[in-house]
């Protein structure tokens, strides 16, 4: 980022990494979530965090190297993707634990005598 160069907090530009964010925690834990492997399913969301706060990291390394048309890499911009990381992270971490195991109708009826 350039000296002199406001970058203000509030800005369309933070909203997109906010958004980018987001959507990326959101599809990669689906994608992880659904894989065969149980370590995969059981630890989806922070998967999912994790390779999203990679591809903001790569996109800032990419601003600041001069690949994007833009005045340079931002902490500001970085701290936008963490708020869309967490954001994904609690809304995915409270639809599960919201879910309930369900029991076959055949279960139901059983009682455990141990």
């Amino acid at each position: 980022m350039e000296n002199g160069s406001p970058d203000p907090w509030i800005a369309p530009d933070k909203l997109y990494h906010v958004l980018f964010c987001l959507c990326l925690t959101i599809v990669f834990s689906l994608s992880a979530y659904r894989t065969r492997y149980p370590f995969l399913r059981r630890h989806s969301v922070g998967i999912g965090s994790v390779a999203s706060l990679i591809a903001g990291a790569a996109k800032e390394a990419a601003d600041q190297l001069g690949i994007f048309p833009s005045s340079g890499a931002s902490a500001k911009d970085a701290v936008a993707d963490l708020v869309g990381v967490l954001i994904a992270a609690s809304v995915l971490s409270c639809r599960r634990t919201g879910k309930r195991p369900q029991l076959d109708s055949a279960q139901a009826g059983l009682v455990s005598m141990v």
